[in-house]
């Protein structure tokens, strides 16, 4: 078990029993094992889907003409401004490390999104796993009731998935799309508590049937995938039996930390996913969508931003004022940036050339911006950051060798990450 298992009111229970006498607690041994432990790592990934304008979030050029109307201001970090749009997060700045100088080659949304979150192009050779997959299985534990890898996401990533790791990494895929407004408005999902119209003991005996079912399966052909099919059955059934442990009751949150985070899909995501980390999943991806703005780009970015930033300052100072920041990567990211120059109908199309991500928590170095697009924004000009290096970045900063080999299911070695190298003003 996870030490991050052990939220507020488990230890109050624990004193609580303690106290009473219970010497007998079956809690007792739990925490005395966790206390020995080194904290759990963790990862949310914020992504930014359709591509986000670098030059109106992050890397503003207010003294060209490729600048538009978005003026910048100061940051709570000497020398690093922000778009006027983000002022909270300004104010968190020195948590944020910024990428400025990020440089890829891939222009096609599909292709790009399987890119940041591969690492690889698509190939009909190879499956490989997303991100998630890469640290639900390093990093989680799988006898967990939770999945380790849950995504908040309306749309999807584009099939990228587990890939050759099979179905037990594969994410649970939280819409927040449903018939029921109770279920929308906090982002559950359907179908998680038992079914009250068949009893216990039928329920105890189709399960039976089942496990009968797949363990004479097992038997008669055995390997990887029919195990990892019954694996990915017992956790979604885990799940169910404990109504995920309460992390879509997020009516349980004081009404003024929802606002804060703001009462968006996104702002109330970015909420379930730090309920989720404390109840020890490992990774949660929270995406934003609309960020494809090739007409009217500077009213659309303004608005995306006014939901961004409440969302994610607050998850940074919820995350801190619990004391799972130290422990938890939290990464903004697209699949790449868009272009300086403004189009004829004011807007910024595809640009993978010269793009900004972000990074904080889990000891990265923040209050500070790595690399330059120089004054025009149209290319970069110092310390270039491949999609290998950034990944690389992210799995170091989680205690993850990105050298680390899996293997396909015919037995051919693939590394984490493939070359690249950590940001190392940022990590180490």
């Amino acid at each position: 078990m996870l030490t991050r298992d052990f939220g507020r009111r488990d230890f109050l229970r624990m004193s609580l029993a303690s106290a009473a006498g219970a010497a007998a607690c079956p809690w007792l041994p739990a925490l005395a094992a966790a206390a020995g432990k080194k904290p759990a790592k963790a990862c949310i990934v914020l992504w930014m889907s359709g591509g986000p304008s670098q030059t109106d979030t992050w890397d503003l050029k207010p003294d060209h003409k490729n600048g538009g109307p978005t003026k910048e201001i100061a940051t709570a970090a000497s020398g690093v401004r922000f778009s006027e749009y983000l002022p909270q997060l300004a104010a968190a700045a020195k948590d944020l490390g910024i990428v400025r100088s990020m440089t890829t080659k891939e222009g096609e949304h599909g292709r790009a999104t399987q890119l940041l979150h591969t690492g690889q192009l698509p190939t009909d050779a190879v499956a490989y796993p997303a991100l998630g997959s890469l640290l639900a299985k390093e990093l989680g534990d799988p006898d967990h009731d939770l999945p380790s890898y849950v995504t908040i996401s309306p749309g999807g990533l584009n099939n990228v998935g587990a890939g050759f790791l099979g179905p037990q990494f594969a994410p649970l895929a939280v819409s927040g799309i449903s018939d029921d407004p109770n279920a929308r408005a906090n982002l559950s999902i359907d179908n998680l508590k038992p079914d009250r119209a068949v009893g216990n003991d039928d329920q105890d005996i189709r399960r039976k049937l089942l496990e009968g079912l797949q363990t004479d399966f097992g038997k008669r052909y055995g390997g990887a995938a029919a195990a990892a099919h019954a694996a990915s059955y017992r956790k979604a059934q885990r799940m169910v039996d404990t109504e995920a442990r309460g992390a879509f009751r997020l009516d349980e949150e004081p009404a003024k930390l929802r606002e804060a985070y703001g009462r968006s899909r996104f702002g109330q995501g970015c909420l379930l996913a730090r309920r989720l980390l404390e109840r020890g999943v490992s990774f949660v991806e929270v995406t934003l969508d609309g960020w494809d703005t090739h007409t009217n780009n500077f009213e659309a970015v303004k608005g995306l931003n006014g939901t961004l930033d409440p969302a994610f300052a607050t998850l940074l100072s919820d995350l801190k004022t619990r004391g799972m920041l130290a422990n938890t990567l939290v990464v903004w990211m697209g699949e790449f940036g868009r272009t300086p120059i403004i189009n004829r109908t004011t807007g910024r199309d595809h640009f993978p050339v010269a793009w900004s991500t972000v990074l904080a928590g889990a000891g990265i170095k923040g209050g500070r911006a790595v690399g330059s697009t120089g004054k025009d924004g149209m290319a970069v000009t110092d310390r270039p950051v491949t999609v290998t290096d950034f990944l690389a970045t992210v799995c170091t900063a989680v205690g993850v060798d990105p050298e680390k080999e899996n293997h396909t299911w015919d037995g051919r070695p693939i590394s984490l990450v493939k070359g690249g190298k950590p940001i190392e003003e940022l990590v180490g």
